[in-house]
This record gives structure tokens, sequence and C-alpha cells, in this order.
């Protein structure tokens, strides 16, 4: 993962290497390499700047807000449905959702029918261990 410098300490390294010093001691004064120095020193050449470049986002096929309007619309959609809606693979709706925390659904009734099932044995090996509460 890469730092950020800002524009005043890009300058001051530049101007620094300049004046003659070596990359070795350009390295110890400000922890930069050669291959940073050129790239700063070509940015701003061509640009007449030390600005970064903004990172534009790419225009994604899934808009984000449309798919969680669907959602909201009708949750229980399954993700080829989704897909068919927004023109792409199952994939790329799975992903979306993943990236966006939206996980599987959870099937609650199925969770409440094994609690009612298991809970009868539950009741039964409490009574017999004192401090044994386990609640579904």
């Amino acid at each position: 993962m890469s730092m950020a410098y800002d524009k005043k300490f890009r300058k001051q390294a530049i101007a620094y290497k300049d004046t003659g010093h070596t990359f070795k001691e350009l390295k110890e004064a400000f922890g930069i390499c050669s291959d940073r120095y050129y790239r700063w020193k070509e940015l701003l050449e061509t640009t007449g700047s030390l600005e970064d470049k903004k990172v534009c986002e790419r225009k994604r096929k899934i808009n984000k807000d449309e798919l969680r309007k669907a959602l909201e619309e009708k949750p229980d959609m399954y993700l080829y449905e989704l897909a068919e809606r927004f023109d792409c693979t199952v994939q790329a709706i799975f992903y979306a959702l993943r990236k966006m925390k939206i996980t599987l659904k959870k099937d609650v009734h199925l969770f409440r029918k094994v609690c009612e099932k298991t809970s009868g044995v539950l009741r039964a090996n409490s009574a017999s261990r004192p401090g044994n509460h386990r609640v579904c």
C-alpha cells in the first residue's frame, strides 16, 4: 500500500536531489526511493504540478441504489431474477450484494422448528445439570 505525500514534501525531496545529493542520501533524508523521485519529477514536468491524478470510479453495470431499491420492493427475489432485471450474471449480483454487506436470506421459520425440536431435549438436560441453561 502506498503512502500519500503532500506537495510540499514532494517539492522538498525533488529540490534536495536536484542540489546534487545521491539517491542513497535522498532515501536516508526523506525515506523515498529513486522510482518515486522519477515519478514525481515526470509528473512535475508533464503536468506542471505535483498533485496526484484523481482516481475515477469506473461506471458499474449494477447501480447499488437501484439494487437496494429492488430488494426493498421485493426482498425475496432470487439472484437470477435480479440478474435478469439488471441484465447481468448471477455472479455479478452475488458480488454486488456481498460488497454491500447484504447476506443470504435467513430462514427464521426453519430455525424456530429446530429450536422447538431440541427444546425438549435441552430442558431435560438442563434439569439434570443445574446452572446449564441454553435458550434457543
